[in-house]
């Protein structure tokens, strides 16, 4: 779809919302929640997403915008939760976020053969699915989803072309430009004629999402550590509840801290702290948050104190293991030592060093942003150089070894700046495809495919074996059957003489 300028577009935006505002809302205010009719005015983004998806067209966006709001007030999605929807629905496993395709969007998996047709429960179904992608819109405003239709070991009563018309519905009206494709795997061939509606449905535009898949077709759309083992994948994941699936790194990840989205600073006291502890040279005309005074004294105080634990962690530095990636050589490589409890150490390092010749910006992401600080989070490494990315632990919490680390490093051209406004706008525009990751997860990744090939390697030779055997007894029998033959001929000769 071609984009309109940006100047054009914040014209379509008031535009629209003023239009709304003069022909629907006067009129039809009891039918919307008003929480949208707020975020409507406020979130640009919004505005744009219903846009892009009629084409510019004002007239058929504000239609858009009417029936998703009726629809929104009438489902009560803004009041949406856990304890709002019968947990049976949860126990069941058949509609759930998990994973990422090869382009880095989100997976939104459809169990079908968990799925049974009930025109009793059909809205209860319905609400499930519209909670899930408002929990997951609320998280990741914006960020497409594929969606993954897994109607292995389905049948006719699995079948229920209602829900499917609803999901589609959802990301046709409710919920634009959220939607990237449709994999449907290992469909039955009876099913063909109805999936020929469900591209009418789609509509001629958006009928290229759509992707039929087997096992080997698959895995064009998803890697392997995403796929689960019945599609020839390696992840070993295994849905169950309570709690609510939260993945780790298979779901977005927190940024380190009470950060409400990429676009928001860092204090500059925070900044300040960054650059003793690692060595970042970012001006300070860049920061726009006036520091906290502190006295002499509680400055000498907390330097020293910094300074006996540094200490201690620094001596730690050669004898770390090291992740050698094309960008960012990283250690240690897979585990964070913490110290014993005994010494009662609270922080360590995560050593970065840049092997290339342009700066490169990169993230620190954890699975538990309660628990830890990480200075600095979102920063940037100059070229040939090593900046120490420093951990803390909170007081009152305890490190657990389901706790993990994701960091995210890509190259910057030589034009773009680093500071906190460039680089938030520069991860915002960074193809997926050109960010490097590493994680403790890779090495389980990795054991896991080593144990699936060993697997294999044994069932070969088990099956070689009874083979052996096989052979070996047959090739017995052989010997005693033609042995009983020689015997028996030689006894009628021996007779006839």
């Amino acid at each position: 779809m071609a984009q309109a300028p940006s100047q054009e577009k914040s014209k379509l935006v008031s535009e629209t919302r003023r239009r709304f505002e003069a022909e629907y809302l006067a009129d039809k205010s009891d039918k919307y929640d008003t929480r949208d009719v707020e975020k409507l005015q406020q979130d640009d983004n919004w505005v744009e997403s219903f846009l892009c998806w009629r084409h510019d067209v004002v007239d058929d966006t504000l239609k858009m915008i009417d029936e998703s709001f009726q629809w929104r007030k009438e489902f009560g999605v803004n009041d949406l939760s856990e304890s709002t929807l019968p947990k049976w629905l949860f126990e069941v496993g058949a509609v759930y976020l998990h994973g990422y395709d090869k382009e880095g969007n989100k997976l939104f998996w459809f169990r079908v053969k968990f799925h049974t047709k009930d025109n009793k429960t059909i809205l209860d179904k319905k609400k499930l699915v519209a909670f899930w992608l408002e929990r997951y819109a609320k998280r990741e405003n914006g960020k497409p989803l594929t969606v993954m239709f897994d109607m292995s070991e389905t049948g006719l009563s699995n079948i229920d072309m209602d829900i499917v018309r609803f999901i589609i519905n959802c990301f046709k009206v409710y919920y634009p430009k959220y939607l990237t494709k449709i994999v449907v795997f290992d469909m039955p061939w009876i099913m063909n004629a109805a999936f020929k509606i469900v591209k009418g449905w789609l509509g001629p535009e958006a009928v290229n999402m759509l992707k039929f898949t087997g096992k080997n077709e698959v895995q064009e759309y998803v890697s392997i550590e995403y796929l689960p083992p019945h599609m020839g994948g390696t992840d070993p994941f295994k849905y169950s509840y309570p709690p609510l699936v939260d993945d780790d790194f298979q779901t977005p990840l927190c940024e380190n801290g009470p950060i409400t989205s990429e676009d928001e600073t860092e204090s500059k006291e925070d900044i300040e702290t960054d650059n003793k502890e690692t060595g970042e040279t970012n001006s300070s005309e860049e920061q726009a948050v006036v520091p906290k005074k502190i006295s002499p004294v509680e400055q000498t105080s907390k330097a020293e104190e910094s300074d006996k634990v540094d200490s201690k962690i620094k001596t730690l530095k050669k004898s770390l293991s090291m992740f050698k990636g094309v960008l960012l050589h990283i250690s240690p490589a897979e585990e964070l030592y913490f110290g014993s409890k005994e010494i009662g150490e609270k922080k360590c390092l995560i050593i970065l060093t840049n092997v290339t010749k342009n700066v490169v910006a990169f993230k620190v992401r954890t699975t538990a942003p309660d628990k830890y600080r990480v200075k600095p989070s979102n920063s940037c490494c100059d070229p040939g150089s090593s900046l120490d990315v420093v951990v803390s632990l909170h007081g009152g919490f305890t490190i657990s070894p389901q706790d993990r680390f994701l960091i995210m490093a890509a190259e910057m051209e030589q034009s773009c700046g680093t500071g906190a406004a460039e680089l938030a706008q520069f991860w915002k525009d960074i193809p997926r495809n050109k960010i490097m990751e590493h994680s403790s997860e890779d090495i389980h990744l990795q054991l896991t495919r080593l144990l699936d090939i060993n697997r294999k390697l044994q069932d070969e030779v088990d099956r070689c074996l009874w083979f052996q055997q096989l052979l070996f007894y047959l090739t017995v029998l052989l010997l005693a059957f033609a042995t009983s033959c020689f015997y028996l001929l030689y006894s009628q000769r021996s007779n006839t003489l």
